[in-house]
Parts: structure tokens; C-alpha cells; sequence
């Protein structure tokens, strides 16, 4: 399958987890990817077991407009232009709202909003010059529901939802589509480390907890084939959407 022949994406946390499935899979069908990660020795080991002829790496901190804009004009470099974006990059606090610290609340806001808003501000140049700009944004469903011990990370995704919606409508005429993946729990690292602080606040242990829910974890592999799906062009008439990727856990109301 190689839809995705001749795409050039810079996806940004990714060297691991959600953003390495996706560089991989956006490598399987035929596109060449720039993965941008804070930790630069991460992506640079991910992007050679990928393939370093389709997939590079660069440090990127999502934080910095220097170091986005950097990433943005390696990606244009290596893969001689751009024409797809995955803002991917983000992180979580799990603990009761009244108990985040200033300095966690700016941590998330600046990593999971400002580098959504970071990347779509520069690197809207180059998708616009491609003329088949696409922009996916790694959205939660954290971020249409309130989810205890996530109080700042809901209100991160809202904020990265609301922000693709005013892109999408934004952008239409520069020929870019903007939308955003909601996945509710995945198997990785990132809900590994929230599974202590739920078992000690929730009647019951996180793993019932995802079995009544959601039936059982997603995986990085299906959140990226959205992905996939919405840079292509069978998605061509889709912008401005958010696409819940949950196993029904939203759609119960018990």
C-alpha cells in the first residue's frame, strides 16, 4: 500500500510511542518522514531503525519557536519540501486538580497547546506552498469529557481541539485541512506511569477500570492509522473534525 507516495511529514514526538507508530506506518505507505523529539539521541535511533533513506531525525523542544521553526526547515531540507504535519508532542500530570503545581500547569499548557499552536503558525508557509497541506493534532478524549486526576491535561486537549477547528477554517483557502485524533487510553509508556495514581484514587483498580469502559487498551498502531487516514487523500473533503478513537468508552453513559 503506498497511498501515501510522495508525502514528506515532520512529526513531532517522534521518537516513541504514538509518533513513532506514526512515522512507521506514514513510511509503510510510501511517505518519507522528519521526526522531531526533544530527545534528540531517541529520534535519531528511531529514524535509523526505520530507515534512513525515508526517515530523519532532528531535536526539537515544541516549546521554542526557534527550535520549531528549525525543525520545520530541516524537514523542508531533507525531504525537499513539506507537505504534512503530525503535532503529536505532549505530556501528561496525573494527580487531583487543586494539587498541580504552577510549574506543572505551565509544563502542559506550553508542551500539549503551545506547540500545537507553535507548529501550525510555522509550518503553515510550507504546507500552503505544497498545495495538499494536512495537519493532524493528537487531541484525547480527555478533551470533550472530564477525566478526575486529569484536570489540566482535559483542559490542554479542549484547548488543542478548539485550536484545530479555528485552523481548519483558517487555513481552507491556503489549501491546508487541520483535525485532530482523540484516542482514550493506549497501551505505553505515558499511561503506565498514570496507573499508580489511579488505582489509588479510583474505587477500582485502573485495569477494571479500562475493561468496564473501553473493553481494553488501543494501541499506538491503531491511532496511527487515523492518522494516516486523514494526511491522505481519501480524506481530501475532511478538515476541522475530531475523530474519537475510544472502544466506546464515550459513548456509554453508565
Amino acid at each position: 500500500m503506498e497511498e501515501l507516495e510522495g508525502r514528506r511529514a515532520l512529526v513531532t514526538g517522534g521518537a516513541q510511542g504514538l509518533g513513532r507508530a506514526t512515522a512507521e506506518l506514514l513510511v509503510a505507505r510510501g511517505a518519507r518522514v522528519m521526526l522531531a523529539d526533544v530527545d534528540a539521541d531517541a529520534a535519531e535511533a528511531a529514524a535509523s531503525e526505520i530507515g534512513g533513506e525515508v526517515a530523519h531525525a532532528v531535536r526539537c523542544d515544541v516549546t521554542s519557536a526557534e527550535e520549531v521553526a528549525g525543525a520545520v526547515e530541516a524537514a523542508k531540507e531533507a525531504l525537499g519540501g513539506l507537505d504534512t504535519l503530525v503535532s503529536n508532542a505532549g505530556v501528561e500530570v496525573a494527580k487531583p486538580l487543586v494539587e498541580h503545581t504552577e510549574e506543572e500547569y505551565d509544563r502542559l499548557m506550553a508542551i500539549n497547546v503551545k506547540g500545537v499552536w507553535l507548529g501550525t503558525k510555522l509550518a503553515t508557509p510550507a504546507l500552503a506552498e505544497s498545495g495538499r497541506g494536512a495537519i493532524v493534532n493528537m487531541a484525547s478524549v480527555a478533551g470533550i469529557g472530564g477525566a478526575p486526576l486529569l484536570g489540566v491535561y482535559c483542559a490542554s486537549k479542549a484547548a488543542v481541539i478548539q485550536l484545530t477547528r479555528v485552523a481548519a477554517v483558517e487555513l481552507r483557502d491556503s489549501g491546508i485541512r487541520v483535525n485532530a485524533v482523540c484516542p482514550s487510553f493506549v497501551g505505553g509508556d505515558m499511561v503506565a506511569r498514570m496507573v499508580e495514581a489511579f488505582d489509588d484514587a479510583l474505587p477500582m483498580s485502573f485495569d477494571e477500570a479500562v475493561a468496564a469502559k473501553q473493553a481494553r487498551l488501543g494501541t499506538a498502531e491503531e491511532v496511527a492509522e487515523m492518522v494516516a487516514f486523514l494526511v491522505s487523500d481519501d480524506a481530501a473533503f475532511v478538515t476541522g473534525a475530531h475523530y474519537v478513537l475510544d472502544g466506546g468508552l464515550t459513548a456509554s453513559g453508565l
